[in-house]
């Protein structure tokens, strides 16, 4: 934070006063926004204190037809708009990170508040951008950055201010959410669900940014960042997707009476000496089917948080969609409107902690490990040994005949990851292991 955003008071403009809107982006999230600003007016007007009067959108296509939109409300040029004297706060629903972090980092530096649903864009520069919005003494809020309509941002700003996070657990992507949950439910493959998930419009006709965990990453990174007061960018997250999950992974989870779910952890971590550091990451996991986390269907989003003395606590809902993604960014415009009008500023980002990213080989967790071994005496004793030269400890063996060999699946204690690839890469050179089907680690 800087000097002048710590002691100067924004006085607003007074209660009455109109506050101008530049709406960047008419899309699914966009269009929403649009609307619900224009039939709830005289409701957003008596909860801000005066009215919100969107003065300009900024669309990148002026021919394209805007139904219910003014063409004079329409430009192509979002730079300009930001600019302008009669804007006071700008919403940005665009995507994307290039173009719009130059729009936002402008806006800011305008003295414009900004509200954004953008995740990659606040993952990838939250740290540049607070500090245009605190040299400016504006805000800056992102809470349909994570997970939509589910209030998870404010509640880590605002709510847990005074407490100590020591966790954040979640299910932060409707689509592998989806995909997963009917491959679980229904037995179909990969392929098909992502397929249906597309068909259905839960999946970008490129689904990269959802299947390989880019977009829990980035969601992960603003979670961490908030939760532990410390800058946590999108490429300290270590990123697994789903793609290689197979029907055989699947059953399997179902033998170890848990479910398999894309998860993004977040934790504090404390060394013997005393010393903390954190650790934010997504991959897909085993989680049991008592915890809270394995009963979120289809394409619904949950974020399990750990406090110290809150406790648990778990926030559910529907994470993506127009409606749900513009219900958060009309919250986050409310709240910044009336600020300016009525004065103040709100919580903004606040990293004193600046704690290490931890190296992910230190992490520890569970792992459920399946192969295929040969079918003889003393298979067992070369399997658990393997484990043992690496530090893993073993806490249970399931053995199933093949029509060839055997199949063995080991469930670890706890053990760091750095152990347990080591554990594997022995597994792969042993003459008794012919195949590895799958290493999935085990959370919850």
């Amino acid at each position: 934070m800087t000097e002048s955003a710590q002691t100067t008071f924004s006085p607003g403009k007074g209660a009455g006063a109109t506050v101008g809107v530049a709406l960047l982006g008419l899309g699914t999230v966009g269009a929403e926004v649009m609307r619900l600003l224009e039939e709830r007016a005289e409701e957003f007007s008596a909860r801000v204190g005066g009215p919100i009067e969107v003065r300009g959108v900024a669309v990148s296509d002026l021919a394209k037809p805007r139904e219910g939109v003014s063409k004079d409300l329409l430009t192509d040029d979002a730079l300009s708009l930001v600019k302008r004297d009669d804007i006071d706060l700008v919403i940005e629903v665009i995507g994307g990170i290039d173009y719009p972090r130059k729009v936002v980092l402008e806006a800011l530096k305008a003295g414009k508040s900004v509200v954004t649903a953008n995740k990659a864009l606040v993952a990838a520069h939250a740290d540049e951008l607070a500090a245009a919005a605190d040299e400016s003494n504006v805000d800056l809020f992102f809470e349909a950055a994570v997970a939509a309509a589910i209030p998870v941002v404010g509640p880590l700003r605002r709510s847990l201010a005074g407490d100590k996070v020591d966790a954040v657990m979640g299910i932060v992507n409707g689509t592998t959410n989806f995909i997963l949950d009917a491959m679980y439910n229904r037995g179909a493959s990969y392929d098909t669900m992502l397929a249906e998930a597309t068909e259905l419009g839960y999946a970008e006709a490129d689904p990269t940014a959802d299947v390989d965990g880019l977009d829990a990453a980035s969601k992960a990174a603003i979670l961490a960042s908030l939760a532990f007061h410390t800058r946590v960018n999108s490429e300290d997250v270590h990123t697994e997707g789903i793609r290689q999950i197979s029907v055989e992974d699947i059953n399997a989870a179902k033998a170890a009476n848990s479910t398999i779910k894309l998860l993004a952890i977040c934790e504090r971590l404390k060394s013997e000496d005393g010393s903390e550091s954190v650790s934010a990451r997504v991959y897909p996991a085993l989680i049991p089917t008592s915890h809270p986390l394995a009963s979120v269907s289809e394409s619904y989003n949950a974020v399990f948080v750990e406090a110290e003395s809150a406790g648990r606590l778990m926030f559910y809902g529907n994470g993506a969609g127009g409606g749900p993604t513009a219900s958060a960014v009309l919250g986050d415009v409310v709240a910044v409107a009336r600020n300016i009008v009525l004065g103040g500023r709100g919580p903004g980002e606040n990293t004193y902690a600046s704690l290490p990213i931890a190296p992910f080989g230190e992490i520890e967790t569970c792992y459920h490990v399946d192969m295929e071994v040969d079918d003889r005496v003393g298979v067992l004793a070369e399997v658990a040994n393997a484990f043992s030269e690496k530090g893993v400890s073993l806490k249970t063996v399931r053995q199933q005949g093949l029509d060839s060999g055997a199949r063995l699946v080991v469930i670890t204690h706890r053990a760091k990851e750095a152990d347990l690839h080591d554990t594997v890469e022995a597994l792969k050179n042993l003459d008794a292991v012919t195949n590895i089907r799958s290493v999935i680690r085990m959370e919850g």
